[in-house]
């Protein structure tokens, strides 16, 4: 994520805590950049570890309440996966595909300009689309190449 969009998000942020009288915590702000600073999709462990990497120690309970309160603000969302939750800073992250591997569990982005132009297409009655998120399930081709070689094995 580049600089200027750290700041937007920083600003966007504070906006928010002003406007609905909530405190400003340093707390927050480090959990805000440490999300707009990881890559993809992480859980909240993997958050942790990455706060404690880069010297800043905050509870659980905070950890938890603020990645809610990112999620009021839509500066995150959460992605409920095979392997539980887990969560993307989506501040200019536009529209986009996840492919999701039901043997490991593994997530890639994918770009369709196909999908996304039948997408935009598309007449919602009463609701105005602000972003989506697709999610397609299938077996990535480490794990297919795995099956193969263990059903070649098994056949022996």
């Amino acid at each position: 994520m580049d600089k200027q969009a750290k700041e937007d998000v920083r600003q966007i942020l504070a906006a928010y805590l002003e406007t609905n009288n909530r405190r400003k915590t340093p707390e927050r702000f480090a959990i805000l950049d440490a999300v707009y600073s990881m890559r993809g999709h992480f859980t909240l462990d993997e958050l942790s570890d990455y706060l404690l990497a880069h010297n800043f120690r905050v509870s659980r309970a905070t950890l938890y309440s603020t990645i809610k309160l990112l999620y009021e603000v839509r500066l995150v969302i959460p992605h409920h996966m095979q392997e539980g939750t887990m969560y993307e800073a989506c501040y200019k992250n536009g529209d986009h595909i996840h492919q999701i591997c039901t043997v490991c569990g593994k997530v890639t982005e994918v770009k369709s300009p196909e999908v996304m132009a039948v997408l935009d297409e598309i007449k919602l009655k009463r609701f105005r689309k602000n972003a989506f998120s697709l999610y397609i399930y299938g077996i990535c081709s480490s794990c297919q190449a795995r099956i193969t070689r263990l059903k070649g094995k098994s056949n022996k």
